[in-house]
């Protein structure tokens, strides 16, 4: 028994994160439309899945607020969000590699591929992309 739990105890603590599918979605305090309002998000802004219940998602942002959103709100896709004064996004996983292009803080890129050996597959945009540094990252 304590091996099965020991087994699964990884899938437990498996993170989930999404992004939000349209500007102007609002976080709320509880699960209902009728709750305290408390934070306008903008569109792409990942957000940490913690539970769901019913129509509603509880999520938690970069700075750790916690809220709930409607779980209709949240999209698949996969974003960064830069928690440094900036990201340098560079042409391979490597940090003598060319600055592609920067992403000042509080900006937000989509995941190509999971993070290897501390560097991230990034795309932004505007469609040009390279890879990060998983430091500067908030969302993996």
């Amino acid at each position: 028994m304590a091996l099965l739990a020991m087994a699964s105890a990884p899938l437990a603590g498996a993170l989930e994160f999404r992004s939000v599918k349209e500007t102007g979605s609002v976080l709320y305090e509880a699960p209902a439309l009728s709750a305290k309002k408390l934070f306008v998000v903008s569109r792409y802004y990942p957000v940490e899945v913690l539970n769901t219940q019913d129509a509603w998602s509880r999520v938690r942002d970069a700075t750790g607020g916690i809220a709930w959103l409607p779980s209709a709100a949240l999209s698949a896709q996969r974003t960064l969000l830069v928690v440094n004064e900036r990201a340098d996004v560079r042409a391979s996983a490597a940090s003598n590699a060319q600055v592609v292009f920067s992403v000042p803080k509080n900006g937000v890129l989509q995941l190509i591929d999971p993070p290897v050996n501390g560097w991230v597959h990034v795309r932004h945009r505007d469609g040009s992309s390279g890879y990060a540094n998983i430091s500067d990252l908030w969302g993996l």
